[in-house]
């Protein structure tokens, strides 16, 4: 999901570099700042899963592992 996040904001400063009307600019612009957002956000909740699951060893509680 990152990865992907990534390559559309690679795609939108592409074309940003070859636009020259002002209208068609503006809302690439937007949409670079949005990606950059998600890849902000995808990289937080990553992170809090990561350290979610390194907390606990929820295989050592899990009951059907001791039958």
């Amino acid at each position: 999901m990152i990865a992907a996040e990534q390559k559309a904001r690679t795609t939108y400063d592409n074309l940003i570099r070859e636009a020259c009307d002002p209208d068609v600019i503006a809302p690439l612009v937007f949409l670079r700042e949005r990606e950059i957002v998600h890849f902000q956000r995808f990289g937080e909740a990553l992170a809090y899963v990561q350290k979610q699951l390194d907390s606990d060893n929820y295989y050592r509680y899990n009951p059907a592992f001791d039958k």
